[in-house]
Order: structure tokens, then C-alpha cells, then sequence
């Protein structure tokens, strides 16, 4: 049963709300300029793709990007999608956008696991890249060059990628607890010149090395010229035994030069970014400045009304797409908070507990989050003082209906919740939220600005209200520009425009709902297809998802006599066993509320799910355990040693 059922929003935004929003300043802003006026945000989301040329010239006048030499086209009409070509003649720096507050306003608010907590102004960060970027100029980084980091969540990260941005400079990031064949897979590919990482790390408790897969990282990658430790679990790390390594003190610049932010042009590459590489070698993602500026600002300060004083926070790693989106934000000139370790140390309210410390006023995170506190009987708005939270980010799975009901009773009532969905493929989003929309139980509120999102049928035709393949019909300027080392763009072409030529196929499997918002029910190749019939997995997670019993799940189609069945694993909370009656408990739950199709043919109870190391279930890479076939780069998932409780199962025999 969908939310469009239910006869009142969860939450609806005060007239004030909507009134002092950044989406309202931008439809004023499009009035006065171009005497356009919309009644509601469908017309206005509809002229941004009838008229991308107009609507993304007014995100660039909203947004002050600051550029050298002004464009003379925005939108280059005779090139198709892809390919497409945007605010041609247009020169600009990424990291000089990102700097552009030079004062001693807090820029970055830097915690660890550990309790160590730090902060930068606006002015030191702008110090510090600048002594970064003189260092990197030393050694001989140039425009076009790779610079890569396996670091933590850390002040040191932001200001390593805005000085290598500053030159013109690729940057690419991996987090540290990557393993080594995982990092290989990745940056060996696209040869770094230099390399940033960390001593160690903060995790759950423990303190872990990362030197030893540090030195084996230079060893094996020809092209690292220069490794800069940043310490980090240890004030003094021993590196004289290694030529190539400096560490990061001794490695800036003091008393550098005026920082010179190269001027380039609006599709210069910005950063390489990895596919999860769990079904095959990463595919190195590579976007551009001007695209991911621009996509970033319109997303941040349009759809989560982020302004200058408000406080950010998303929870993520250096090898998650968040942590750029994140970073971002320094354009609209916020202050960050960034946090590295782990969110529930040392216990589910760690994260809770840090956005009371620091007034966070945007919260962004992961649907199994939200779940995982429920579970955990954490209930923000009886213990901690949110007032000034006013957002709260979801992305990485489909969120919950369950959890969209217990945002609103256990965190806080007034408060935007929204879902998010977009993908590393264009560092951004499609779907997402509006601060001056209401939120439907379950529901993404919205179709970004710009993004000429449409649910497309089996024969390639839009509709509404009914599953189907999510595409992009019409170009936008966060597309990839190319993948690296892909000569003819045969593999782009073949990840997102093999399905409908010249149609961006994004590979979610979702539907418009009858108020215009979007639910994403689940990867497309991730369908379950039994007796013909489609399926997306949220479908049943978001059922299963109700039951206390229930810690985790996955569910895959199982090749069976000459069909598919639904498999459905199941992590149970400590002490709970799959009885039959529990067992008949789950299928009545997924029955009530969907279909019998939906219904698993088997349920089978495991100790742990496979994730990457953002987060994601790997339902691929357990789909071809238990069909008996090789899964290979085993180093993309946080737990790889979970796809052995997949093995030769007795239950998935008969």
C-alpha cells in the first residue's frame, strides 16, 4: 500500500518556511529577471527542463559561481545527449568557488571517534591550501595531473583536494579501510602522481594501522612520486625508512605565495570517481568542475536550503559520493561538520549527541541508519535538544515507510525529511527534497530542478503511478564527461545509454506517485522476476523492516525449476530464532501489505549481510554465490567474509 493512500501529509511546511526558502528567493529571482511566474513547484521544475538554458543560467546568477571569462553558450544545442557541451567560454576554479569566504567564520568543525574535535576558519583553510598547493606545485603537479587520498573524514582531506583543484589538478579518494586490492583496483588505474594518507584511523574502538597497506599502496603504483602521512592515530609516525614519504607538517609550504587558483575550462575534470566494482574492475567515473559546482549549488541551496549559517553534517567516508557533496558546501559558505568513525561508538546516539554539541542544522545520512537506531530504542526528541535541526538527508537505500513514521515520532515533528537518490555516475541526485513541499509517508517529495526525470514501461513509454525503469530524457551539466581510459566511450555508453539510445537509463527501478513524488523500489538489475512478474527488493525490505525481530535483510531470485523464487535472508536480533511461526509472521507481513508474489518461497537466517563500504547491500554478488558462481573484487565490501554464509546452503537445495 503506497503513501498516496493515506489522507495527510507526515509533515507540511509553515507559510513562513516557505517564504524565507531559497527555492522562493530563486522563483522571485526568475519572476523579476525574466517575468515568469509559477503557482507551484511542478511548473517550475517543468519550465527547468523545457528551458534549460534559461533555468541554468539563473542557477548560475543565484548561486555567484565566480568566473574569470563569462560563457558565451550554456547549453550547446547541437551536440546530443550525451555529450553534451555547457557554458562554453566560461573559465572558472573549482576550489577558488569553494574559498571564496576568505574571513574567520568556522568553515570546518572536524570530530573523531576518539573525542578529539578541531576547527578551521574560513581564513586558516584558505592558509592552508594555500601551503598544500605550494608543496604540490613543488613536486611537480600540473594541471591534468592525478592526486589521490586514502584518508579518513579529516580537515587535512578537504584542504589536500581544494589545493590539488586549485592547479587544475584530478583528485580521486578512497577511505582506509579499503582493502589493498580494492585500492589497487582503483588507483591503480588512474596513476597518481602524489599520494595523501593517513598513519591510522579510528574505528568502533580500535585503532588501525593503515602505514603497512600505505607502503604496499607506492609499491605497486609506479606513478606515486611522493606519499604525505597526515598523522592521525599517532602524533609521530616513524617514516625515515621510506624515501618517498613526507609527512604532512613538514610537507606545507609556510609563508607560500599567493594562492594561484588556475583558471580553466567549465568541463575541466574535477574528480574520478569508482563504480562499486563488485560485479568486475571499477569503472573510474570522471566529472567536471564546472558540472558538479553548479549541479552541487542547485541541489544544496535550492532543494536543502542550505544558507551560510546553517551548520552541515552528512555521515560518510572518503570513498562515498556524499563526502564530495558534502564538501561542496563550502560554496554556499556553512560551516561543516565532518566526523570519521563509527556512528554508533560508543553507542546508537554517538551521532545524536554530536549534532546537540554542534547545533547541526542539516543531518545527513543512510536509510540503514535510521533504521538502526529505531531498532536500537534511540529517541532523539525525549533526550536531546534538536531545536536547531531543521533537515534531515537520507540516501544510499530506499528509506522505509516505517522509518519516514519514526523520523516524525522519536527525532522530531517539524522537520524536513528528505530522501534523496542519485548515484556516483552524476555525483548528485534526480530525486529529492523541497523544503516548501510537504512529505508523503514514503515518499521522495520531488524531481530535481534541471533533471528531466521520467518513469519509462517495459516499451519505452513514460508513466505514472506504475513501476517502471527511471530515466533522463534531456541533458545535465553533472554527467559524467567521460570514463578514464574507455577509448571511444564504449563503456560509458554502454552503462547508461544501452538501454534507450541517447536516454541516461539510471538502473532504478521506481514510480511517480499521484503527488508527484518519486518512489525508488530498488536497483534494476537487482529485480526479482518470478513467473514474469516484476518486482523491485525495497518492495519487501520496507516490510520487513517493520518487524523488531528483524535486524538486516537481503533478497534475491533464485533460477529454480525453470523460473525464479524469491529468496529472502534474514539477520535476527540476539536470541531470536527463525521458528516456523516467525517465519509465517514475515510472509503474512510482506503478503498484507503487497502481493503474493511477493511473498518468499524461502526464508533462510543468516549471521551477516554483504555491504560495500558505503553501505550498500551487494544483492548481485550474493545472487552469484549461491547460483555457484565467482565473485571477484571482494575488496569493495566492508565484510567480505559475509558472501561465505551463502555457500552451498542445504535450505536453498530444495
Amino acid at each position: 500500500m503506497h503513501s498516496a493512500t493515506n489522507s495527510a501529509p507526515l509533515w507540511q511546511p509553515s507559510n513562513q518556511r516557505i517564504n524565507e526558502s531559497n527555492m522562493m528567493a530563486f522563483a522571485r529571482q526568475v519572476q523579476s529577471e525574466l517575468g515568469l511566474s509559477f503557482t507551484n513547484y511542478d511548473e517550475l521544475q517543468q519550465w527547468s527542463i523545457t528551458e534549460p538554458e534559461q533555468f541554468w543560467r539563473q542557477v548560475w546568477q543565484f548561486t555567484d559561481i565566480r568566473a574569470t571569462q563569462p560563457w558565451q553558450q550554456v547549453l550547446d544545442q547541437a551536440t546530443q545527449f550525451p555529450g553534451a557541451k555547457w557554458f562554453t567560454g566560461a573559465k572558472l576554479n573549482f576550489a577558488e568557488n569553494l574559498l571564496r569566504n576568505r574571513s574567520d567564520k568556522t568553515a570546518l568543525i572536524c570530530r573523531l571517534e576518539n573525542g578529539s574535535r578541531t576547527t578551521l576558519s574560513y581564513a586558516q583553510l584558505y592558509q592552508q591550501v594555500s601551503a598544500c598547493a605550494a608543496a604540490l606545485r613543488i613536486k611537480g603537479v600540473k594541471t591534468g595531473d592525478r592526486v589521490a587520498g586514502f584518508m579518513p573524514n579529516i580537515a587535512e582531506t578537504v584542504v589536500a583536494m581544494l589545493a590539488t583543484t586549485s592547479i587544475g589538478a584530478i583528485w580521486s579518494s578512497c577511505s582506509p579501510d579499503f582493502g589493498i586490492n580494492g585500492v589497487m583496483d582503483r588507483f591503480g588505474q588512474i596513476e597518481p602522481k602524489v599520494l595523501f594518507g593517513c598513519d591510522g584511523y579510528f574505528y568502533n574502538g580500535k585503532t588501525i594501522d593503515s602505514l603497512p597497506r600505505l607502503r604496499e599502496i607506492c609499491n605497486n603504483i609506479a606513478s606515486i612520486e611522493t606519499l604525505v602521512v597526515v598523522p592521525v592515530s599517532c602524533a609521530d609516525p616513524s617514516i625515515e625508512a621510506f624515501p618517498k614519504e613526507i609527512l604532512w607538517s613538514d610537507f606545507l609550504v609556510p609563508d607560500s605565495p599567493e594562492l594561484c587558483f588556475e583558471q580553466l575550462p567549465f568541463d575541466h575534470p574535477l574528480y574520478i570517481m569508482y563504480s562499486s566494482g563488485t560485479t568486475g574492475v571499477p569503472k573510474c567515473i570522471v566529472h567536471s568542475a564546472g558540472g558538479s559546482l553548479i549541479q552541487h549549488l542547485k541541489e544544496q541551496q535550492l532543494h536543502v536550503d542550505l544558507k551560510p549559517d546553517d551548520c552541515l553534517f552528512f555521515y560518510s567516508t572518503c570513498g562515498w559520493m556524499m563526502w564530495n557533496w558534502l564538501v561542496s558546501g563550502l560554496a554556499s559558505q556553512a560551516t561543516l561538520l565532518l566526523y570519521d568513525g563509527s556512528p554508533f561508538y560508543p553507542d546508537a546516539k554517538a551521532l545524536i549527541d554530536i549534532a546537540e554539541q554542534e547545533s547541526v542544522s542539516i543531518f545527513g545520512t543512510s536509510a540503514k541508519y535510521i533504521s538502526a537506531l529505531e531498532k536500537a530504542g534511540v529517541a532523539p526528541r525525549k533526550t536531546h535538544n534538536l531545536s536547531h535541526l531543521k533537515t534531515l538527508l537520507s540516501t544510499g537505500s530506499p528509506l522505509s515507510q516505517e522509518s519516514f513514521r519514526y523520523v516524525y515520532r522519536e527525532i522530531k515533528g517539524d522537520l524536513c525529511l528528505a530522501s534523496i537518490s542519485g548515484g556516483t555516475d552524476i555525483l548528485s541526485c534526480f530525486v529529492l527534497g523541497n523544503p516548501c513541499l510537504p512529505v508523503w509517508e514514503g515518499e521522495i517529495q520531488c524531481r530535481g530542478l534541471g533533471m528531466a526525470v521520467e518513469i519509462w514501461d517495459d516499451q519505452g513509454t513514460p508513466v505514472t503511478e506504475q513501476k517502471g525503469e527511471l530515466v533522463c530524457t534531456k541533458p545535465f551539466p553533472s554527467a559524467p564527461i567521460y570514463f578514464w581510459n574507455d577509448p571511444n566511450n564504449k563503456k560509458y555508453l554502454a552503462a547508461y545509454f544501452a538501454t534507450y539510445p541517447g536516454i541516461w537509463a539510471q538502473g532504478d527501478y521506481g514510480e511517480i506517485t499521484a503527488h508527484n513524488g518519486v518512489i525508488i523500489h530498488g536497483r534494476s538489475d537487482a529485480v526479482l522476476n518470478p513467473g514474469g512478474v516484476r518486482i523491485g527488493t525495497a518492495e519487501i525490505y520496507r516490510q520487513v523492516e517493520k518487524l523488531p525481530e528483524v535486524v538486516d535483510s537481503l533478497c534475491i531470485g533464485q533460477t529454480w525449476e525453470d523460473d525464479v523464487r524469491v529468496v529472502l535472508f534474514v539477520v535476527l536480533r540476539e536470541g531470536i530464532a527463525l521458528t516456523e511461526s516467525l517465519q509465517q509472521t514475515i510472509r503474512s507481513t510482506i503478503r498484507q501489505e503487497t502481493t503474493p508474489r511477493h511473498v518468499p518461497a524461502k526464508i533462510v537466517a543468516v549471521k551477516d549481510i554483504p555491504r560495500t563500504i558505503s553501505g550498500k547491500i551487494v544483492e548481485l554478488a550474493v545472487r552469484k554465490v549461491v547460483h555457484g558462481e565467482t565473485v571477484t573484487n571482494t575488496d569493495a565490501l566492508a565484510n567480505p567474509q559475509a558472501l561465505e554464509l551463502f555457500k552451498d546452503l542445504p535450505e536453498l537445495q530444495i
